[in-house]
């Protein structure tokens, strides 16, 4: 009987996030709202909670992140993600400096003491990796000039990951600073194993990985991938940073078949992933904190789409591309949660866990519009700005026009 009662579940789920997603593409949206708001219709006091397949929807919703990660990862190289980082790590700081601030303002503000303040600083900071991506996906703008900037940004995030969750999980258990720097630098040990092994190996883990039979090469990657996010998350790195990093260690005719094979799969977990999200978010406790949430949520907005716009902008991109860059980094989500729900589990402050939900679910909401229509939006203010001056300002000189010359998108 439950056997019955949770292949019913499931796939009502599976269909009605399938209607929800034609209803979406008619209307050229992203579905992402769409599938959050049906979790909340179907979860933890909703209109008709669901039981018999929470565990499974559970265990489909994390291989949702750990694909979505895996198929980013496949679109760029080892070699890339080295640049990158060594070009773009001014940005991760600045990301850090605008955006955790903010949280842990918000934190001391209300009395909950500098333990709540770090832990929702990290709530504020760090973007959503796979809701951007998906949004990326489905606005069709993988191969923009911008996305690795935006990519660049998001791996620092995850990286630094691997350097905030230890220090988080010492500091909401009371550990003390021996127990914490063992913590610490198991995390860091293990990921910067795994990064040595996909820039300096990956071409000996693309030719092990390679197989002219479909289904063979289906099995090992998605084996190999889940794996080692597997390990990675035992020894308290991010599951999805271990799966990018398998992504970038597959290159060549690897990659190019693994993602053709994994396209379908991504697309249905990571539905899973944000419906499941939305079930464990009881809409009654949302109206109490729902204030302070949405004023952090604008906040927070701006300095993203601050923060994509200045590594942008360092990088030579239009200003077109970094309005998008900007644009697309507002989203949180499933880091979010989980650094809120250390904090809640160790009972450090009881309001932190409705108001961290509130909040992320308003930006995972609100991040697929910004992605979409903050550029259009700031072209238009331009525009309106720039026909209500009566006249020019005076010419800049060749080497100043030179300067301002915006690189084409």
């Amino acid at each position: 009987m439950h056997s019955a009662v949770l292949l019913i579940e499931f796939g009502s789920i599976i269909l009605g996030l399938g209607l929800l997603g034609r209803f979406a593409a008619r209307f050229q949206l992203s579905p992402i709202p769409l599938y959050l708001l049906a979790g909340l219709a179907f979860g933890e006091g909703g209109l008709l909670p669901l039981g018999a397949s929470e565990e499974f929807i559970a265990t489909g919703a994390e291989i949702g992140v750990i694909l979505l990660l895996l198929m980013l990862g496949l679109e760029y190289t080892a070699t890339d993600l080295v640049s990158n980082l060594k070009t773009h790590y001014p940005s991760g700081l600045v990301d850090c400096a605008l955006n955790a601030l903010p949280g842990a303002a918000v934190a001391l503000l209300l009395g909950w003491g500098p333990v709540a303040a770090v832990v929702l600083a990290g709530v504020t900071w760090i973007s959503s990796s796979g809701v951007i991506a998906k949004v990326l996906g489905d606005l069709g703008r993988v191969g923009n000039r911008e996305t690795p900037v935006i990519l660049s940004v998001l791996v620092l995030e995850d990286l630094a990951m691997a350097v905030y969750l230890p220090i988080v999980t010492a500091l909401v258990a009371g550990a003390g600073l021996l127990a914490g720097s063992v913590t610490l630098a198991i995390a860091l040990g293990a990921a910067g194993l795994v990064l040595f092994l996909a820039v300096r190996y990956g071409r000996v883990i693309s030719r092990f990985v390679s197989s002219d039979d479909p289904e063979k090469l289906l099995l090992v990657v998605l084996g190999l991938t889940i794996l080692v996010a597997g390990v990675a998350q035992q020894l308290q790195v991010s599951a999805a940073v271990g799966a990018f990093l398998v992504g970038i260690a597959l290159s060549g005719e690897v990659a190019e078949g693994a993602h053709t094979l994994l396209s379908p799969l991504r697309d249905l977990f990571a539905a899973v992933f944000f419906v499941f999200f939305g079930l464990h978010t009881d809409p009654s406790s949302i109206p109490p904190v729902l204030l302070p949430a949405l004023g952090l949520a604008v906040v927070t907005a701006l300095t993203k789409i601050a923060t994509g716009y200045w590594a942008a902008r360092r990088a030579g991109i239009s200003v077109k591309g970094r309005w998008r860059a900007g644009g697309a980094l507002v989203a949180r989500g499933e880091f979010s949660i989980v650094i809120a729900g250390l904090a809640v589990a160790a009972g450090i402050e009881p309001s932190l866990g409705p108001l961290a939900t509130a909040y992320v679910l308003i930006l995972v909401v609100l991040g697929p519009l910004t992605a979409r229509y903050t550029e259009p939006v700031a072209s238009w203010w331009g525009r309106r700005r720039g026909s209500g001056r009566p006249e020019p300002g005076p010419q800049p000189t060749p080497r100043a026009a030179e300067a301002e010359t915006p690189v084409a998108d």
